[in-house]
């Protein structure tokens, strides 16, 4: 196979080495805060100044981070490999961008970026938002994280599913594999014959669903697994 089409999916593991906390940290920000009320969409009903002062310091937080060398390297393949290469993360932070990725699928939203609740236009956000911001398309005093919390819908899952119906290699890195629809992409990845291969600190909860396991950090198996790509 010449030119294989890859299609990459990163989670939290990727950035916790730049410093950016996890669900399961204790201590970070997540561990401050119960989910239902950060992260769905009745918690930002219910109290949207918590929710935006969460995002705020998410956002602070991220804006401080530097890439690391599993970043680097994914850009890296991006850059070099001839082929297809999809990126996609489950992350809100932009060390992909930051890292040269010229093309980057956040299926879970972005901090850097603002959504209007009543037209959905999107928008720069500001390092600190704030409750009852207008829209600049619609003036509506609605914007809000532009972040898919849980009970809604990932973005342009139809562009990452025809991705893996066409795909030679998947590769899952610093994933937990409990949080669907991006704990299935293995299945679909496999269902179609392509290589698997899954590269964690510690094995995620869909790892017997892979080929190929490489255990480590992101900063040290992903370089290597890119360069195994490369050939060099």
């Amino acid at each position: 196979m010449a030119h294989p089409s890859i299609v990459i999916l990163t989670g939290a593991g990727i950035s916790a080495e730049s410093g950016l906390g996890t669900f399961r940290d204790e201590g970070g920000l997540w561990a401050q805060h119960r989910i239902e009320d950060v992260a769905t969409p009745e918690g930002f009903a219910r109290n949207p100044q918590l929710v935006v002062d969460f995002y705020n310091a998410r956002r602070a937080q991220a804006a401080e981070a530097v890439p690391n060398a599993g970043h680097a390297a994914l850009a890296r393949l991006q850059a070099e490999h001839p082929g297809d290469v999809l990126l996609v993360t489950q992350n809100v932070d932009d060390l992909h961008e930051k890292a040269g990725s010229p093309d980057v699928l956040h299926m879970h939203g972005a901090l850097n970026s603002a959504l209007c609740g009543a037209c959905e236009q999107r928008w720069p956000a500001p390092l600190e938002m704030h409750v009852g911001e207008a829209c600049p398309q619609c003036d509506a005093p609605t914007a809000r994280p532009d972040i898919v919390w849980f009970g809604e819908i990932p973005y342009q899952m139809e562009r990452i599913e025809q991705a893996l119906l066409n795909a030679d290699i998947f590769a899952a890195i610093g994933t937990s594999g409990n949080v669907y629809p991006a704990a299935g992409f293995v299945q679909m990845a496999a269902h179609v014959g392509a290589k698997t291969v899954e590269m964690n600190l510690d094995p995620s909860e869909t790892v017997a669903l892979f080929e190929e396991t490489r255990p480590g950090k992101a900063s040290e198996t992903v370089p290597e697994w890119v360069a195994s790509i490369l050939g060099s």
